[in-house]
């Protein structure tokens, strides 16, 4: 009589999805560090206040918070919070003693005046922005520079600006010009950061699409499997979600930017040539299959 044999012992499930549970943990740990510390730095410099201009206890402090930068219309909106300080300043600084002109650059369209003994109030102006172009999009930057000169009562008097930027899809980065009695600064705009990375990231999902249905239309051409309907589904779909998928892009870029002829534009060209390939293939293929005989 044999000897019975030894039952296979069962597997542990648990001990089997172990080593590929840790590293997609320490995978997710890691992105999310990475990315925690890119959004700090990212908040701290939309948090920085640049100061320019005159510290004198007798000035017109301006406080000049970037809005909103258009880049297809070449300039930002800039809103400006007018405080006179010291014996130029009724009410805590809410009433100038005299007429107060803020008189700005060449590139902001629009001086700014307010009357004596009435309430300051907040005022967006727009300011012309140059160099670069928006068909650079996600790598597209421009300059241009804020100043203010203040005359109260007719006389110069004292400024001091506090520029900061509340803009989350342009980073903006200011250089104070020294002056006595007038603040400046020039202004170095560009995408932000994470505007940067997510544009990129669409381009590599963009390519990564596209890789995809080439793999697929090789498997069905080569294997020579006919009209698989499944298949040609799929591609179509991509084909058109792609379009929709980079009408997401934050911005709204313009039909034929960097992201288009980096990306967009050859994904779309390969999708549509695979699918057409597919079909003819898949015809072919279908009518020997019929015409052949039993």
């Amino acid at each position: 009589m044999a000897p019975p044999s030894d039952s296979p012992r069962p597997r542990r499930f648990g001990a089997s999805i172990l080593p590929v549970l840790i590293p997609i943990a320490i995978l997710i740990v890691v992105a999310v560090g990475v990315g925690s510390w890119l959004q700090f730095t990212e908040r701290q410099a939309m948090d920085t206040v640049h100061t320019a201009g005159s510290g004198a206890a007798d000035r017109v402090d301006v406080e000049a918070t970037v809005q909103h930068v258009d880049a297809a219309a070449r300039e930002l909106v800039l809103r400006v919070r007018v405080t006179p300080r010291g014996t130029l300043a009724e009410e805590d600084g809410t009433v100038p003693v005299a007429d107060l002109v803020l008189q700005t650059s060449a590139a902001t369209l629009g001086d700014l005046a307010f009357k004596a003994h009435e309430r300051l109030t907040t005022r967006d102006v727009q300011v012309a922005i140059t160099g670069g172009s928006i068909g650079d999009y996600p790598f597209d930057t421009y300059e241009t520079d804020v100043e203010f000169w203040a005359l109260l009562g007719g006389e110069q008097v004292p400024v001091r600006m506090l520029f900061s930027n509340n803009d989350t899809l342009f980073s903006v980065s200011a250089t104070p010009t020294a002056s006595r009695q007038e603040a400046a600064v020039g202004l170095w705009v560009s995408r932000s950061g994470s505007l940067t990375v997510f544009a990129v990231f669409m381009m590599m999902v963009m390519w990564a699409l596209a890789a995809s249905v080439i793999i697929g239309a090789w498997y069905l051409t080569t294997r020579r499997k006919g009209l698989v309907w499944p298949a040609l589904a799929w591609m179509a779909a991509t084909l058109f979600a792609l379009a929709a998928f980079r009408n997401t892009a934050p911005g709204t870029p313009p039909i034929g930017c960097v992201l288009d002829w980096f990306a967009f534009l050859w994904a779309e060209t390969v999708i549509a040539l695979c699918l057409i390939v597919v079909v003819t293939t898949g015809v072919r293929t279908t009518l020997r299959t019929e015409d052949a005989p039993t």
